[in-house]
């Protein structure tokens, strides 16, 4: 009897969506501050943790990856664009429709309720508010997300921002982020300000609407406790050479 042969299947690799190559920056009229990135990967669905101390260059390498800054020379391709070669308002729409950005001081409006604060991102990307609309409304979407992330349907409507405690300030950040489904999330330090077990809470939660999401996640942080957490974790001396002759921006 014949048998039949069975070829085995190996699992397809998940497609790297950002390539960082030949990055050279430095701030304009500085001469103390000089980065070099000669190849850095994010694949598709990672959690990466980027290490390193304040004053490292972290901010820096996060505004190249999101394109609020362009490199003197090198590649940063983003699910196949070269935004090193987009211009200004063509690179902040590129932004707007794929990134989140959650940042270390959260970036609220003060005076803006919660769900205008979370709905601000839609203002700038037609298609991330096509996404958010897609099983209703986007207003239903953001009253979605803060739930899931604890906020009482009694804040979202009319509390302002500024009224909010730092921990409830955190969650709309994230929501903010997460609205629209972006791609790509971008965390800058967005643990400092609490304690450990408001840490592990909210990296419970924010990791649980990442992956609901379906989006790859990138934190930079000093704190290296959080590692266990990620999928990977390194250190930014490793992907990054930094040149000072002051403090690192």
């Amino acid at each position: 009897m014949a048998i039949a042969q069975v070829k085995a299947v190996t699992p397809q690799a998940a497609p790297d969506i950002v390539t960082m190559s030949g990055v050279r920056f430095a701030w304009p009229r500085r001469d103390d501050f000089r980065l070099a990135i000669d190849d850095f990967k994010l694949t598709e669905g990672e959690r990466l943790l980027l290490i390193g101390p304040s004053g490292s260059g972290k901010s820096t390498f996060l505004s190249l990856l999101a394109g609020i800054v362009t490199p003197q020379a090198g590649k940063i391709d983003i699910l196949g664009t070269d935004i090193a070669r987009l211009r200004g308002g063509a690179r902040d729409r590129f932004r707007a429709e794929h990134f989140g950005i959650i940042f270390q001081m959260f970036n609220l409006l003060p005076y803006g309720s919660v769900l205008d604060n979370v709905l601000l991102p839609l203002s700038f990307s037609a298609e991330r508010r096509k996404r958010a609309s897609a099983g209703g409304t986007a207003e239903s979407e953001a009253g979605r997300l803060l739930g899931k992330l604890g906020i009482a349907p009694s804040l979202i409507g009319g509390a302002s921002a500024a009224s909010l405690s730092v921990g409830q300030q955190q969650r709309v950040a994230a929501a903010r982020a997460l609205i629209g489904a972006p791609q790509i999330i971008i965390a800058d330090e967005p643990t400092s300000a609490l304690d450990r077990n408001r840490q592990q809470a909210f990296l419970d939660l924010l990791f649980e609407v990442v992956a609901e999401a379906g989006a790859t996640l990138i934190m930079v942080s000093h704190d290296e406790s959080l590692a266990p957490r990620f999928s990977r974790v390194v250190p930014l001396g490793e992907i990054a050479r930094i040149t000072t002759g002051g403090d690192a921006a």
